[in-house]
């Protein structure tokens, strides 16, 4: 069974375990990487706050019980705006709905806060994740992302209106 659970700061231990775990398996696919999250960058206050940002909705998918997924909803620069950050999942859940789960649960989230659209970047390389999120209606916008370590390149900007989502409700 599939299951999500949010998350509150004192859950920081299983968002840490899942996240250094999605940095290990998936450097490609974030802007952030491991060796920043470890070391020094591995403390209780760091992770704590990053389940703190306020008005975010930081979300754990449960398969039979065990975590094999996150993601993050976050208020946008624009109140009209929220953002998905932070998608993950495990390769032993992939291919079993877990995404799809996460991302309607960002977007239900982002119209439960009045959002009219939902925004996310995505790297440029990661084709999977781009065609995930094509399937749930997100689209290049053409706008230039955060500029890659590299200094070259740069994420790709991809967005949905919430209106049909809205509307499916």
């Amino acid at each position: 069974m599939l299951e999500l659970r949010a998350l509150e700061s004192d859950d920081w231990p299983l968002w840490r375990e899942l996240r250094l775990t999605a940095l290990a398996e998936a450097p490609h696919a974030f802007g952030s990487t491991l060796a920043e999250w470890q070391g020094s960058g591995d403390r209780e206050e760091r992770w704590r706050a990053r389940l703190s940002i306020p008005g975010a909705r930081d979300l754990v998918a449960l398969l039979d019980g065990l975590p094999v997924g996150m993601v993050s909803g976050v208020p946008g620069a624009d109140p009209e705006n929220v953002e998905l950050i932070s998608l993950w999942v495990s390769p032993t859940a992939r291919g079993r709905g877990v995404g799809d789960y996460l991302i309607q649960a960002v977007e239900r989230w982002g119209v439960e806060r009045g959002a009219r659209t939902l925004r996310l970047s995505v790297m440029p390389d990661n084709r999977r994740a781009f065609a995930l999120y094509e399937r749930h209606g997100l689209a290049d916008t053409g706008e230039p992302g955060d500029l890659l370590s590299d200094g070259v390149g740069r994420e790709r900007v991809m967005a949905k209106s919430l209106a049909i989502v809205r509307d499916l409700r």
